[in-house]
């Protein structure tokens, strides 16, 4: 028996993020999947694997982006690690035999930003880097729905912003080999985030791009994971995500997108 199906026999669910820097940057997480839980041992799940995603972010110009990537599994009942994202995970609290509260450290890179070059409308701005992020994240898993939120601040400095992430998920399994996630959530970005990645400075000013100081904005996120495990080793992932962006972000002059989507496959080995 795999750790997907081993997950859903025992009731309980481990959710770890199938994302590249690119996707926490722009969709946040999100897109979550489900491993074995290993509450209950000092086993460790180990995987390697490959996978792509392909992306369109809503400066205007930009052209959608394809991306392969390794992916790192590495999960027990301390740690969990898959992709750029770290988690430390505290103790849980079983409330029932259908509910359990689960809480971690996180830390996480984040690829969001853009060069001149990427498109004609950022020539002549600064370099807007990615970087570290940390914080924490609560997981409520009953069995009708999972509610998971985040908070995340920038300890690489670059933005100095926040975030707060709220999501709301169920998985399915269909037969043997399937699960299917379906998210719907809503992220915070503070003043500091929107205006670091979609203000325009004083500096930056040209006439078809007008000052912009960014503020605090609510996105609204849905999306679909699938896995489809061939047997106890083999398993093929993929998610779906799009984002419909507050008007903080569309009213930037260097946006001309409503919203922004990623599309992700990947392959996973687990020993």
């Amino acid at each position: 028996m795999g750790p997907h199906q081993s997950l859903l026999l025992n009731g309980r669910l481990t959710t770890m993020r199938l994302v590249t820097a690119a996707f926490i940057g722009g969709l946040v997480i999100a897109s979550p999947l489900a491993f074995a839980d290993e509450e209950n041992s000092d086993k460790t799940t180990w995987g390697l694997g490959v996978g792509a995603i392909s992306e369109q972010d809503p400066y205007a110009g930009m052209d959608r982006e394809n991306t392969p990537f390794p992916l790192l599994l590495v999960e027990n009942r301390y740690i969990s690690v898959f992709g750029p994202e770290i988690e430390f995970k505290l103790p849980s609290l079983v409330i029932s035999d259908s509910q359990q509260l689960n809480v971690g450290i996180v830390a996480q890179y984040d690829g969001s930003g853009y060069e001149q070059g990427d498109a004609s409308i950022l020539n002549g701005m600064s370099e807007r880097e990615g970087g570290f992020w940390a914080g924490a994240k609560v997981e409520w898993n009953t069995h009708l729905v999972d509610v998971g939120a985040e908070w995340l601040t920038d300890v690489s400095g670059n933005s100095d912003g926040q975030r707060f992430n709220f999501g709301l998920e169920r998985t399915w399994q269909f037969g043997e080999h399937v699960l299917l996630t379906p998210r719907v959530g809503a992220s915070w970005q503070d003043d500091k985030d929107v205006d670091y990645y979609f203000g325009v400075r004083d500096s930056e000013v040209r006439f078809d791009r007008p000052a912009y100081t960014g503020e605090s904005a609510v996105n609204i996120e849905a999306g679909v994971r699938g896995v489809y495990q061939f047997d106890q080793h083999h398993s093929v992932l993929i998610g779906v995500e799009v984002t419909s962006l507050a008007d903080e972000i569309k009213d930037s002059p260097l946006v001309d997108r409503s919203t922004q989507n990623a599309v992700l496959v990947g392959y996973l080995y687990t020993f």
